[in-house]
């Protein structure tokens, strides 16, 4: 679905819009079909951006060729007469122009609260999900299962589909499987969705955020106002935490996810079957079986966790349980989670570049042992004493790369003295050849080399996924 898609649906009658002088905080995937929609429903539209770059300069030359007012290398002035902000979610809430919207009482929306309120009476339901891990993969979990039961449906919003495309485009859905990062919920005050999901909490963003409450508490939002169900992560009692705290409809259900036995109104695994104990008749003594955990690729336990997040949801919308199976058993992973790549001399080769973070990488080292642990990159202001001392007794030995490899080697000096380090003291990209060779001299038979970086990736590579095509093209070169 392209941007283009939002002018399709244009009301025919007066809009709300009409008239308004709205200014659309930066372009990109949110705020191009931003921009166009609100031109579309008569609004006087003015597109600010911070960067002026040749994408910018295209994206604006799109938008002025509609009579939309553009200013680039400018995202810092209220444009004069503003009546309302829409802004890209990566706007952080302390920039000058939100703070001279706060002292003019301009309201601030995101593209998510713009879909929602732009959505038509028979619009279709929201199953919503956020956290800091794991979204993306539940998400699509989640759709995945709701085609399996027949029904129309689309993965949309941070996954890097325009909700806006979803909600106005031509094609007619029977409920959405949406993932909202905290940044988007951030900006959307009077969402509401059907059945909502936090997967875990853990310290990320926290410079955008301002601190650990704040970021929970607008993770907390997607809760507000659901219909049928919060679903909430069992370990992670932070996550109940925020559904205790929610304020919802008559007769919406609290429904945990475990990788124990199920409680009632739990969602769990009993005997290797995913079992639910929420969305049955007589749920005191009833289980309805759902699927096998060797159903879901791959059956990590974080990745059983996502499975259970994304049954509970489609469970809450009335989806049959052999959908459920259905659906886990059509779906497939993104590359770069926890990827199996190879297997050379009895050792197996894993690719979870997508572990960015050290939540991440602590759910990918506990799938696994014994490991040699290839880590490192920019922190981004993490901290590593706890993940280390989690996943010491599964480490043979460790790898180190990266611009902020020395806050790992300083953990591991703490916490687990006796494993191997080899520190690469080079940050170009050809150092992965050279880690993945190391790797392979200190593993032995039955190990897993696991590329699981607990970091950003910029300071070698463009993004995540040059860093794990990096790792898969290293373990082909020592296999062939």
């Amino acid at each position: 679905m392209g941007s283009g898609q939002v002018t399709t649906s244009v009301p025919s009658g007066p809009s709300e819009f009409q008239g308004k002088h709205v200014t659309v905080a930066g372009l990109g995937v949110s705020g191009l079909p931003a921009a166009k929609a609100l031109h579309a429903r008569g609004a006087i539209v003015t597109a600010v951006n911070d960067g002026d770059d040749a994408r910018a300069r295209e994206q604006a030359a799109e938008l002025e060729a509609l009579g939309i007012t553009v200013r680039l290398g400018d995202g810092a002035t209220l444009p004069e007469g503003t009546e309302l902000i829409v802004t890209a979610p990566g706007w952080q809430p302390d920039k000058p122009l939100f703070l001279a919207a706060e002292k003019a009482g301009v309201p601030v929306w995101g593209d998510v609260e713009l879909a929602w309120r732009l959505r038509g009476p028979d619009a279709a339901p929201w199953l919503a999900v956020t956290g800091t891990n794991g979204k993306t993969t539940t998400v699509q979990m989640l759709a995945s299962i709701l085609k399996a039961a027949g029904l129309r449906t689309a993965a949309v919003g941070n996954i890097g589909v325009s909700l806006l495309d979803a909600v106005l485009g031509d094609e007619e859905y029977d409920v959405l499987a949406v993932e909202l990062s905290s940044y988007q919920l951030h900006w959307a005050p009077s969402l509401r969705a059907c059945s909502a999901a936090v997967l875990n909490l853990a310290p990320d963003h926290l410079d955008w955020h301002g601190s650990m409450d704040a970021y929970a508490a607008d993770k907390g939002r997607i809760y507000e106002g659901n219909k049928v169900a919060c679903v909430y992560n069992v370990a992670d009692p932070r996550t109940e935490d925020l559904v205790r705290e929610a304020d919802v409809e008559e007769g919406c259900r609290a429904v945990g996810f475990t990788l124990g036995t199920p409680s009632v109104s739990q969602l769990g695994v009993v005997d290797g079957i995913l079992v639910d104990r929420a969305f049955v008749e007589n749920r005191q003594k009833n289980a309805q079986e759902l699927a096998e955990v060797a159903d879901v690729d791959p059956p990590a336990p974080h990745n059983i966790a996502n499975a259970l997040a994304a049954a509970a949801l489609a469970r809450s919308f009335g989806v049959p349980p052999q959908a459920v199976r259905d659906g886990l058993r059509a779906f497939r992973p993104d590359a770069h989670r926890i990827a199996h790549v190879a297997d050379l001399d009895g050792v197996a080769y894993v690719d979870d570049s997508k572990a960015t973070n050290t939540h991440a990488a602590q759910a990918s080292l506990a799938a696994y042992e014994p490991i040699v642990w290839i880590a490192g990159g920019l922190a981004k202001g993490a901290e590593f004493d706890e993940l280390v001392a989690a996943s010491a007794k599964r480490l043979r030995g460790v790898v180190l790369i990266g611009a902020d490899r020395a806050l790992i080697r300083e953990a591991l000096a703490r916490h687990a003295p006796e494993v191997p380090v080899v520190d690469l003291d080079r940050t170009d990209t050809g150092a992965m050849l050279q880690a993945v060779t190391e790797a392979k001299r200190l593993a032995r038979p039955g190990d897993t080399v696991l590329l699981a970086p607990a970091c950003a990736s910029m300071d070698m590579f463009t993004n995540y996924n040059q860093r794990g095509d990096a790792f898969a093209a290293a373990v082909r070169e020592l296999g062939a």
